[in-house]
Order: C-alpha cells, then structure tokens, then sequence
C-alpha cells in the first residue's frame, strides 16, 4: 500500500504541473491561443482595441461610446463580396446614421489600398487596417479558408453589433456580404 501511495503522490505532482505548465503557456507568451478557444456571442461586451485607419489616424472602439458599431470584417478590398458589402453599407448610411450609428470595416489590407478603394466607391465611413491580423484574432475572425482546393489563413467576413455601451448585441460570422447589410440595418 505504501509503494501505490508514493505512485499516486509522484502521478498526482507530474498531473498538477502539466496542469500549471499548461495554464501558464496559454496565458503568457501564446495568448493567442486563450482568444482562439472563445467565441464572441450577444452580450458580452466587445473587445476594445485601437487601429489605424484609411486617413492615417488612430482609431479606438471605445471613442464611439455613446453611438452604435457596425464592426464588419472582411478578407480583401475590390473583391466582389468587399464591393457587395461595402457598397450595401454607404447606400444605406444614412439609415445607419439616423440610428446613431458608424460603420467600421476591417482588413488587413493597408492604408493606399484602403484609400484607393474608399475613394472609387465614396464610401463614407472609416477602413481600418488589421494587417497583424491581431484584432481579427480577438473576434474569432482570423482562420483557415479554402479556394480552389487550396488551404490557406485569412479573414472570415463577419460582422458585429456593438450597442452605446461597448456591448454586441449581434455577432455573425460567416455572413454573406448581402445578408450582413440587411441585417445590420435590422439590429441597430
């Protein structure tokens, strides 16, 4: 009995600092795998971060408390479904604004291409630049895709409703750039 107890003292303290290595690894230098593991859902509150936009400026969530968020994602400017969904969202900004709301779109594209395509389409709300694709990360956007039998990594359109108070009161990933305009208009 003696000897089953010592293994099962060693078994526990070779568990325990698995355990505590593993709690540690996730929380430190890889906390990104900690974001991976959760889901954004309707009433938790959005996560803040702070981005440069299409005019070069520093764009933060939370300097639009008070006001609603369109927050969409998307993988690339000028691509049809970008053209879709961008082009859905200026058509019905005034909707949007009557709403007290904003839209931001995020890519990891830059700041000329962000302009050059704001500009061709006259889009009048604000492109933010995710290029680390760090933000996507946070929303559970960033991951694998596949075209043409090709896997790669990349942003999954989705978007976001965030209420005056830094909330989402909806979240959909996955979302068709037609659907996610419609939508959008229905939850603000």
């Amino acid at each position: 009995k003696q000897n089953s107890y010592h293994e099962y003292r060693e078994w526990a303290n070779v568990t325990n600092d698995f355990i505590v290595s593993f709690v540690k690894f996730v929380h430190s230098s890889h906390s990104w795998l900690k974001e991976k593991l959760m889901t954004l859902t309707m009433g938790d509150t959005a996560p803040d971060f702070e981005l440069p936009s299409d005019t070069g400026k520093q764009i933060k969530l939370s300097d639009y408390r008070g006001k609603r968020v369109v927050l969409y994602f998307y993988p690339q400017d000028d691509t049809p479904g970008w053209v879709k969904q961008a082009c859905g969202f200026r058509d019905a900004y005034p909707q949007i604004e009557e709403k007290n709301a904003v839209v931001l779109g995020v890519s990891p594209d830059g700041i000329e291409s962000h302009q050059k395509f704001k500009t061709k389409y006259n889009l009048p709300f604000t492109l933010l630049i995710d290029d680390d694709h760090k933000i996507a990360d946070v929303y559970g956007v960033w991951g694998e895709k596949s075209f043409m039998g090709k896997k790669y990594m990349g942003v999954n359109r989705s978007h976001f409703i965030i209420n005056e108070n830094g909330m989402l009161i909806d979240v959909q990933y996955g979302i068709k750039p037609e659907a996610s305009v419609q939508q959008a208009l229905e939850k603000i």
